[in-house]
């Protein structure tokens, strides 16, 4: 991140221990002391092995869960200080999710599981209405014809570039995805990665990627590496 920019997300000290019955009452914890700082329009991917964290880190960060520690700001507002209610409008708001497994609704249409996202926004955009947007961003990922499609009728590839048009249907400052080609083909998850590379660019959203790939985590502007619950090394991407 230039040192100059304002960061779009801070993280400080984060730590996050399940603990409870189920946790068997003395769990170690999945992150220990997590610090970060991710610039307005950056593409970071956080990398490492199964088990590191890094899936409960990206529900931190989109307030899908809340930290033990430490704090997690966005945009300089502190997620754990949020109500339930005001996390969620946050999140409708800010921040767009792409997860391995689609999630969309299987007995809705790609035109009305893109727009699901639209119903939770309170004000909606009059300058750019949900539906305009809707079909210029099918348009883009090239699902136009596609549009009245359900999932069970689509491939892996299109089920995902659904996914995320759907992820970015209400103008999101940042933009999430938890293992996106995890479950696609090697040209499947090649184009999606074009996708997420150009979509950052294009339309200047933050992108935070947790994968496995090492094709896709080096088309990322910076690469962090998460192991037994701790951030070690960066290294520079394209």
């Amino acid at each position: 991140m230039n040192s100059d920019s304002q960061p779009i997300l801070e993280i400080e000290h984060v730590a996050k221990r399940y603990d409870g019955p189920a946790a068997g009452g003395d769990a170690p914890a999945v992150l220990k002391d997590v610090s970060l700082r991710v610039g307005p329009g950056e593409a970071l991917a956080i990398v490492g092995p199964s088990g590191s964290g890094k899936s409960t880190l990206l529900n931190l960060i989109g307030g899908l869960d809340r930290p033990t520690r430490g704090t997690i700001l966005l945009e300089g507002r502190d997620l754990a200080g949020l109500s339930d209610g005001e996390l969620a409008a946050v999140r409708a708001a800010d921040i767009g999710f792409v997860f391995q497994l689609h999630h969309l609704l299987p007995q809705c249409t790609v035109w009305e599981n893109v727009l699901v996202p639209t119903l939770a926004r309170r004000a909606p955009d009059r300058s750019d209405p949900p539906e305009d947007r809707a079909r210029r961003l099918l348009a883009r990922v090239g699902l136009v014809e596609r549009m009245h499609y359900r999932p069970g009728e689509l491939s892996g590839g299109e089920r995902q570039r659904a996914a995320v048009v759907r992820a970015l249907i209400n103008h999101p400052k940042l933009l999430l995805a938890d293992e996106p080609t995890g479950s696609l083909d090697r040209a499947a998850a090649d184009n999606l990665a074009d996708l997420l590379v150009e979509i950052n660019r294009e339309e200047g959203v933050t992108l935070i990627v947790v994968t496995h790939s090492a094709p896709l985590a080096g088309r990322m502007g910076r690469m962090l590496h998460l192991r037994d619950g701790v951030l070690a090394g960066e290294e520079d991407g394209p």
